[in-house]
């Protein structure tokens, strides 16, 4: 599995779990607002607790481009290559 892969699967788990989103709903192309329903304190929810797991400081503006579920992945694939 890579790690991009492992990151996917972890995103995923945490739409699931904290938005109670299908998981056949999530995927890499689905939208974050039109497809999955979420909204911008959702998208500070699922900031809060990647930043739990990476361990890691997520700035908001890193975020700002993300709208799609691969984006997520991208933007957590990199912050964990800045380390």
């Amino acid at each position: 599995m890579t790690e991009q892969q492992a990151i996917y699967q972890e995103v995923s788990a945490l739409l699931t779990k904290l938005f109670e989103i299908d998981p056949d709903d999530i995927k890499p192309e689905a939208r974050l607002y039109e497809d999955l329903e979420l909204d911008s304190i959702d998208a500070v929810d699922m900031i809060v607790q990647l930043q739990k797991k990476t361990g890691k400081k997520i700035k908001p503006e890193e975020f700002k481009a993300v709208r799609t579920v691969q984006d997520v992945v991208d933007a957590v694939e990199h912050l964990l290559r800045e380390a």
